[in-house]
This record gives structure tokens, sequence and C-alpha cells, in this order.
């Protein structure tokens, strides 16, 4: 189960947005758009660096894992997880059953 979120998906979406209007329209550097855009919504920049490219990512203006994607390696690792156990469990049922004279 993934941790619950400290900042709500309307801030996140609000902050993305204001962040790439500003490094449209602005001359400023990328660093001074994250960190006035984080002071004026009480978001660290870094964080708000790291919500950025993952909407470039799921956009595919830049090369990486999407959301999408993620989720699904997710699923599958876990369900890798849970036949692994499953096996286990089988060869140990099979070994005992074997070792059991008629």
């Amino acid at each position: 189960m993934p941790a619950p979120r400290k900042y709500p998906d309307e801030l996140r979406e609000r902050a993305v947005r204001m962040v790439l209007d500003a490094l449209d329209d602005d001359s400023t550097s990328q660093r001074g758009v994250f960190r006035r855009v984080g002071e004026r919504l009480g978001v660290n920049p870094e964080t708000l660096r790291g919500w950025v490219r993952q909407r470039q990512i799921d956009a595919g203006e830049r090369p990486g894992t999407t959301t999408v994607e993620t989720e699904r390696i997710r699923e599958l690792e876990q369900e890798v997880r849970e036949l692994r156990r499953a096996n286990s469990i089988l060869r140990t049922a099979s070994a005992f059953f074997a070792s059991v004279p008629d």
C-alpha cells in the first residue's frame, strides 16, 4: 500500500501548471522558477522539480518511465513475489509427500 500523499492532487496540478507557464513566459532560470513557485505555494523546490519532470515524462517530452508503466511494474513485481511464494510452498509440500511412505 503506498504511503499517503503529503500534498493534495489539486495543489500538485496547480504547482506544475504554474511552473510550466513560468518556464514558457519567463527568461529567468529554471532554478529561480522552481524556488519562486515553491515558496509561493509552500512546496520544496526539489519536490516541485520532481513533479514537473514526471509530468514531462508522462507527456512524452522527456525520456523515462511513465506513471502508468511504473504502476504496471509494481503490480508485476507483486505478482512475481506471490508466485515465488506459492512455488516455494508447492516445492515443500511435494518434498514432504515424496518422503512419506505408502
